[in-house]
């Protein structure tokens, strides 16, 4: 198991310039075998030179200890044991300082002149050990030819495998520094990646939740608003006029199933991921054009795993050329705002519509947005200003389309709470995000006749 660059670091647990005990207890040993090969013969270069024994042995015993700082200070432990080489002493500092040098991370022309020098070194001093003394009577000997081949081949078998092993193993080691640099980064890449993924996860997953509820809100809010409104003129008029109460009570009953169905389509979506595959694309087919579909979702926005089943199972159905069931409602568009204003009116609102411009057909998300901002502005008159005159206008123009919707002020202060409808103010933050998602325009706000205006302009394809 490798370890990355970091965990190398933290491995560190070796005394002062080691990076492990084990690397510490090698060189305190190879020390001090060099340093008793050089006190051994820096007791024969005592004998040889005419000096104490001792001065000789202390020498050698100090030289040999310089291989100690090898790994920290390659360069003055060659030197030493090129300067020891022609007192026949250093032989294992030589080999084991040249492998060090080669291995480290110093520039090549300087190992290469270090190499030199101890090669010329060891040559001198191998000649100069192995000539035999000069014979009494000519003729040739064998020290004319064999001491020259004797030397070259001892001094580059001295000093060529330390420095080619050296040079094998700092490659080798440089070469999984940068592997471990490039897992170093790779993690680091991957840990950046998991925490974008999950900060993407949780943006959809509030994304979801927000889209959920906006949903609920435009099918709940409407339809609901609606039948507690018939409810109220219902109780009014129970006693004095029962034609309109049967009416208003066949509206209620009309608006409530209309209302179940809607959520029976969202909540298909939902569960749509616990059905068999035929099952789920023809609840998917349902749920992308229902009024539940996101408005406006890019490619970019990442469902819910029901959702996004659904949505997936109704691409395959679309490719396999499977049909959705018959019964599969299909989403609001603009050709059903003329229904919704006759709703409010059969309400008790008396609300205008105009159209302006030849009408033609949208892409689903523009229409279904459209829809819903006519939808929740009703709502929010049926809440807030019962009694009020209601103008709704649409515009279909060369590059966009427009709605406004503006109701003047009630009748009587009391009466935009008589049918005491609650109200959560998320209508036109609702409203806001699907406009401002397409890449439109949304603007509200009271008018100066003591009314409230709510006005869009959602781009489009010319």
């Amino acid at each position: 198991m490798t370890m990355t660059g970091e965990d190398h670091e933290a491995a560190r647990s070796g005394p002062w310039w080691w990076a492990r005990w084990r690397s510490a207890l090698l060189d305190w040993s190879l020390t001090a075998a060099s340093a008793a090969e050089c006190a051994a013969e820096g007791y024969r270069f005592a004998g040889d030179a005419g000096i104490p024994v001792a001065a000789g042995m202390v020498f050698g015993l100090l030289a040999g200890s310089v291989l100690l700082v090898r790994r920290q200070w390659p360069i003055p432990v060659v030197l030493v044991a090129i300067a020891v080489t022609p007192a026949q002493m250093g032989y294992l500092m030589t080999i084991v300082g040249l492998y060090t040098l080669a291995a480290s991370e110093l520039p090549r022309r300087i190992i290469a002149s270090l190499a030199g020098m101890s090669l010329v070194g060891t040559l001198i001093v191998m000649f100069v050990r192995m000539r035999p003394p000069e014979p009494s009577g000519g003729g040739v000997t064998l020290g004319e030819w064999f001491v020259p081949f004797a030397s070259i081949t001892a001094s580059l078998g001295l000093t060529a495998p330390p420095v080619l092993l050296g040079l094998y193993v700092g490659a080798r080691r440089r070469l999984m520094e940068s592997l471990r640099e490039r897992a170093d980064s790779l993690e680091r890449e991957l840990q950046l990646l998991a925490e974008r993924a999950e900060e993407r996860a949780e943006w959809a997953r509030g994304e979801e939740r927000t889209r959920i509820a906006r949903e609920m809100h435009d099918v709940v809010a409407h339809r609901v608003s609606l039948m507690v409104v018939h409810a109220a003129a219902l109780q009014a008029v129970a006693r004095k006029d029962p034609e309109k109460a049967v009416r208003n009570a066949a509206l209620v009953g009309d608006m409530g199933r209309q209302a179940l169905t809607e959520l029976r389509e969202m909540l298909g979506v939902l569960r749509s991921g616990e059905g068999p595959r035929r099952e789920r694309s023809a609840a998917a087919s349902g749920a992308v054009s229902a009024p539940g579909a996101r408005a406006g979702a890019g490619p970019g926005t990442v469902p819910l795993a029901a959702v996004g089943e659904a949505v997936a199972a109704s691409r395959v159905a679309a490719d396999e050329g499977a049909a959705p069931d018959e019964g599969a409602g299909q989403g609001p568009c603009l050709s059903d705002v003329d229904e919704l204003v006759g709703q409010s009116a059969a309400a008790g609102m008396v609300v205008d519509l105009s159209v302006e411009g030849p009408a033609r057909s949208y892409a689903p998300e523009i229409e279904q947005t459209a829809y819903r901002v006519v939808q929740e502005a009703l709502t929010n008159v049926h809440k807030h200003a019962a009694g009020a005159k209601t103008y709704v206008r649409l515009a279909h123009r060369v590059t966009e389309i427009a709605m406004q919707v503006e109701n003047g002020p009630p009748p009587e202060v009391a009466s935009a709470s008589s049918a005491r409808l609650p109200s959560g103010g998320n209508g036109l933050l609702g409203m806001r995000e699907r406009v401002v998602g397409l890449g439109g325009v949304f603007v509200s706000g009271p008018t100066d006749a003591g009314g409230f205006r709510v006005s869009a302009v959602i781009p489009c394809a010319s």
